[in-house]
């Protein structure tokens, strides 16, 4: 065999740098030992594998086939080489963790240190974003697995349902709509009427929320957009609008009086956070591992 591990990842470099001398740079070699590199792959294909335009390489369609493969290929020998640096199936050193923003803000560290005082040696590397961007990177192999709070979209995955979360509608202890409502439920027609803090699109908080509410309310007046949980409870606080949260996000400044539970006349606003990885995944026993812990893991 004439294919290397070598050339798929100085293929996957350029591939994202767009040329040979900035991937060189990203891999410690010199820029003539990765063009020789990228012709010798591609003469074992007996393809081009992107488009010279000036001194830019673009991925074309050989390329763009090529390059989930390379991903996976070198997955596998990554693996392949954490799975004997130790016996001890029990660390977690080397695990690549992605988790969207409620899990990697407000649970995960938990988790972390839960598994860490389970006897575990732990120095994980985590990557902390929206919902679509975290399934993106384990389907990409950027990351070992996702612990995510919303709908995953991306083909070739296994989703795996783990913890039930509870979605609160919060606003300011002194809000208007609930100064004279402490022993009645805001209504349907007042909550329509609300300005709505909600999270950025891709979001899976912002897609339950939706799921959630607007079969009920029809819309959500947005008066305010926020990339992260804790500006939106903040905000919330602060009287800019009102908010649907995790309760594991909410409950700190209720807790401290600034927000206060809204009661309406909605059911109970439940949803799922889920385990993802590549079906194309090769598990090792460390990474089964840590998965077996956050499948019996309860706060």
């Amino acid at each position: 065999m004439r294919l290397t591990l070598r050339q798929l990842q100085i293929f996957l470099a350029i591939s994202r740098t767009g040329s040979t001398t900035a991937a060189a740079d990203m891999i410690a070699l010199s820029q003539s030992a990765t063009s020789a590199a990228l012709n010798e792959l591609e003469a074992v294909l007996n393809v081009k594998l992107f488009d010279r335009i000036g001194k830019r390489l673009i991925l074309n369609d050989n390329g763009r086939l090529l390059l989930p493969q390379a991903r996976q290929m070198l997955d596998a020998g990554a693996t392949i080489e954490q799975q004997f640096t130790t016996a001890d199936t029990s660390t977690g050193i080397g695990l690549h963790i992605g988790a969207s923003t409620t899990i990697g803000n407000y649970l995960l560290p938990a988790i972390l240190g839960a598994y860490a005082a389970h006897g575990s040696d732990m120095y994980p590397r985590v990557m902390i974003a929206n919902t679509a961007d975290i399934a993106q990177a384990v389907a990409n192999f950027e990351v070992d697995i996702g612990l995510i709070e919303g709908p995953c979209h991306e083909p070739d995955m296994h989703v795996e349902p783990w913890l039930q979360d509870e979605l609160i509608i919060v606003c300011a202890a002194d809000h208007p709509m609930i100064k004279d409502k402490k022993s009645n439920r805001v209504s349907v027609k007042t909550l329509r009427a609300a300005g709505w803090l909600l999270r950025e699109p891709g979001s899976g908080t912002r897609e339950a929320v939706e799921h959630a509410l607007v079969p009920h309310l029809h819309y959500l007046r947005p008066v305010g957009e926020f990339s992260n949980a804790e500006a939106i409870k903040r905000a919330a606080a602060a009287g800019l609008g009102i908010a649907c949260l995790s309760r594991y996000v909410a409950d700190d400044l209720i807790a401290l009086g600034q927000l206060v539970e809204v009661r309406t006349t909605l059911l109970t606003l439940n949803r799922h956070f889920y385990l993802i990885y590549s079906q194309h995944k090769i598990l090792s026993a460390r990474l089964s591992y840590f998965l077996q812990f956050c499948r019996g893991w309860t706060k």
